[in-house]
């Protein structure tokens, strides 16, 4: 297990947009570096935004209408020529695959994560 990080205050986690999501389309992403795909998420914002995600130990019909955690507000970053708008949250399982954190109920898009 890696060590803690730093301690950080209420107001750093306060300045992060983390929220809910649905997964709503899934592409291929070849360019990408290491297997990933180009991930539409409603996350109640108003239009669709798009993420480059290493989550290809799921097939692209089991993610679309998944519910996601997501952080809204770290700025785009270009990944291979596609402009990756939020992260999707998630952790590796003993095996290496990455596990896409979610609500364990139903709960409606744009919720925020607190």
């Amino acid at each position: 297990m890696s060590p803690l990080k730093p301690q950080a205050t209420y107001d750093d986690l306060a300045r992060l947009d983390i929220r809910i999501g649905k997964v709503v389309e899934v592409q291929p992403f070849p360019r990408a570096r290491n297997p990933s795909y180009k991930v539409g998420v409603d996350v109640g914002a108003g239009r669709i935004m798009w993420s480059s995600a290493q989550i290809t130990n799921y097939e692209p019909v089991a993610l679309v209408g998944s519910l996601v955690v997501c952080i809204c507000n770290l700025g785009p970053k270009n990944i291979a020529g596609f402009t990756s708008e939020l992260l999707i949250l998630g952790a590796k399982d003993a095996g290496g695959n990455v596990i896409v954190l979610g609500p364990r109920s139903e709960v409606a898009l744009g919720e925020p994560i607190f």
